[in-house]
């Protein structure tokens, strides 16, 4: 039997891992299918949050819209008893603006904001790292909300069946009338 050549076993093994890794986000139906480590390192499936209408956010703690993390949190605190979630996905990728690791991001989430809303390991939300998530929230859940990231504080509104609806960049605050409302409509019975 003839040997292939390394090169060509890395390049199958790179071809192979990029269509794994296509496939997965074409596979993709709503956030329900995408699994990720919590900011304390348990594995957490977004299917938990099943039957929620879920309000997913890359966060930065040394970033201009930091303070958002007020509203995020206040709008948790007044919807969460009606099936209301945030998750907090900290990312590092705009300006190096969440330079910590897990343990410092989530000591300063919950002194200095008080966060209670559910926080998740730091991940890539854009570039060739970007997470399958964030791959599938940019290119593959909705073409309406389609794109990629520009900054921190990108809201991706989801409805109670996992599907992406709607999207508000970074300067739409939590708890403005927009967003109050489109989480309003998505939580009527």
């Amino acid at each position: 039997m003839k040997r292939m050549p390394r090169r060509n076993i890395g390049a199958c093994f790179l071809l192979a891992l990029t269509l794994t890794m296509a496939g997965s986000l074409f596979a993709a139906s709503s956030i329900y299918d995408f699994t990720l480590p919590s900011i304390d390192g348990k594995t957490t499936p977004l299917a938990s949050f099943k039957g929620k209408v879920v309000l997913l956010v890359n966060v930065a703690s040394q970033c201009a819209y930091t303070p958002q993390y007020t509203a995020l949190e206040a709008v948790y605190e007044k919807y969460k008893d009606r099936g209301f979630v945030i998750l907090g996905f900290p990312a590092n990728n705009f300006g190096e603006q969440e330079p910590g690791t897990n343990a410092e991001i989530k000591t300063f989430c919950s002194t200095k904001y008080n966060v209670t809303f559910p926080m998740f390991s730091k991940i890539s939300v854009d570039g060739r790292d970007q997470n399958p998530l964030y791959a599938y929230l940019t290119k593959g859940a909705n073409p309406s909300v389609a794109g990629d990231i520009q900054w921190n504080f990108t809201k991706f509104l989801v409805d109670r069946s996992g599907h992406v609806v709607r999207r508000f960049e970074p300067p739409v605050t939590p708890d403005s009338p927009q967003v109050i409302d489109s989480i309003e409509k998505l939580l009527k019975p």
